[in-house]
């Protein structure tokens, strides 16, 4: 199954991102489970994160979205998991 997480960074959060950011991209990258991500963009600096992921089922996805170091640093404000499902692209 496939999950998109929608997580918006707490407000004056950058240097928590910025600081965890090469953690962060490890755990996504050795992951397995990520089938893409990125960071929203305001006024040119990154506010939050996108990312669609492969997961047996929620508990999973809350699992992995629990262990990303960024969320395990407090960087984020709100965390929304939602199931997705692929139909273009």
């Amino acid at each position: 199954m496939l999950f998109a997480l929608t997580c918006l960074d707490k407000p004056g959060a950058l240097p928590i991102r910025l600081e965890n950011r090469p953690a962060h991209l490890e755990y996504l990258n050795g992951s397995g489970k990520v089938a893409f991500g990125g960071p929203f963009i305001e006024a040119g600096q990154p506010i939050g994160s996108l990312l669609v992921i492969e997961a047996a089922d929620r508990a999973e996805a809350e699992a992995f979205a629990a262990a990303d170091p960024y969320a395990r640093a407090g960087l984020f404000e709100s965390v929304t998991i939602r199931e997705w499902r692929k139909v273009i692209g």
